[in-house]
């Protein structure tokens, strides 16, 4: 081999070898040093647009305007609900189920929650405020020993399939005295009978009665104004006695005399031209109040079907003078219908110049109401 051939092949030799070195091997490397650089830099970049985009949206006390607005909606509804028109009966019909308004409190924090609304769980502090102020002392047992007068209340039910079994169960309750609203002329002696062997004295007047321990005296029926206008003015005292729905009597104890009344306010209705139907009730509890602001006697009980919460308006006349035993003595809110799934307390023990001691609901009988009581002392 010549020298120029060995020059030529060394050189060929030195050029692969470059080859192999420099082009592939500084490729690979060059795309390997400056994966890590890249991927860095736009970890970087994403952390920053975040940043920006944090800072441009709005703030924890900006999200969520809907749960806050609600929520102050709300607790103005409840500290204002005396205001809201009666017009329908949209105000009763408020008042009537105002306690239930507090369910909407949990759901509106999760709300807040959900949007990291600093504003809106603020603004929940209102109605939780008015809602305690309402009804917070009514959610333990206030109730205490003893007691002079065992007093119990119950609408039997026109529609009540067994009225033998009711009595029963009203009998082994062991109150002293026991009103009974919505007796129909066909079950009034069923109740007669069921009841004649624990309590010796009784008064039915109309669709409402009293049965006692005690002797009753000075008994008539209270007028609730069921009939208006001359049609009403021209039936005979017996037509209106079949449909009577309130009595006065008083009951002789050991520790002085007692006006007694029982009533049946009432009904309300909901129908889609007249809203939340209230009149009849609404008269019969004006003409209820009027009565009792005339009772003489000092210690007074009020046992009854009133058709309204403490918290209607439409009672104000009532409940201005005598006082409720579940507010002061009972355990909770006390609600009594409807029976299979009580979400008010529209059945109701009230009372002056007596102390309530405890308050309390009976088990479910065949009606569509259930049957309260109260303890009273002097």
């Amino acid at each position: 081999m010549s020298s120029n051939e060995r020059g030529q092949t060394m050189t060929q030799v030195d050029a692969a070898q470059a080859g192999q070195d420099s082009p592939a091997d500084t490729g690979t490397a060059g795309a390997g040093a400056s994966a890590p650089t890249a991927g860095t830099g736009g970890t970087r970049r994403a952390r920053l647009r975040r940043v920006i985009r944090s800072l441009a949206g709005p703030g924890p006390w900006k999200r969520g305007p809907v749960p806050a607005g609600s929520a102050l909606l709300l607790g103005l509804l409840m500290l204002l609900h005396t205001q809201i028109t009666g017009r329908g009966g949209l105000g009763s019909l408020v008042e009537t189920f105002l306690p239930w308004f507090g369910l909407s409190v949990p759901v509106l924090l999760a709300a807040a929650v959900w949007r990291r609304s600093a504003s809106a769980v603020v603004a929940l502090l209102l109605p939780v405020t008015v809602w305690l102020s309402l009804f917070g002392g009514l959610l333990g047992d206030r109730s205490r020993s003893g007691g002079d007068l065992t007093v119990a209340s119950h609408n039997v039910g026109a529609a009540n399939q067994d009225p033998a079994g009711t009595a029963r169960d009203l009998a082994a309750s062991g109150a002293d005295l026991l009103a009974l609203e919505e007796l129909t002329a066909d079950a009034r002696g069923t109740y007669e009978k069921g009841l004649a062997k624990a309590y010796p004295f009784h008064t039915v007047q109309g669709t409402v009665g009293l049965w006692s321990k005690l002797p009753l005296s000075g008994t008539r029926p209270v007028d609730l104004k069921q009939d208006v206008g001359p049609l009403g003015d021209s039936k005979p005292a017996e037509v209106k006695m079949a449909y009577n729905r309130a009595l006065r009597t008083t009951v002789a104890t050991g520790k002085g005399s007692l006006a007694v009344y029982v009533a049946h306010l009432g009904s309300v209705r909901v129908n889609p031209r007249a809203g939340f139907w209230t009149d009849s009730r609404d008269r019969n509890a004006q003409a209820l109040g009027e009565a009792v602001a005339a009772e003489r006697n000092e210690r007074v009980v009020l046992l009854g079907d009133l058709n309204g919460t403490t918290d209607d308006r439409a009672l104000d006349g009532i409940t201005s003078r005598l006082h409720s035993a579940q507010d002061e003595a009972g355990d909770g809110f006390g609600f009594s219908w409807p029976a299979s799934f009580p979400v008010a307390r529209i059945d109701q023990i009230l009372v002056r110049g007596v102390e309530p001691v405890s308050s309390w609901v009976l088990p479910e009988t065949g009606s569509d109401h259930l049957p309260v009581a109260a303890r009273i002392s002097w």
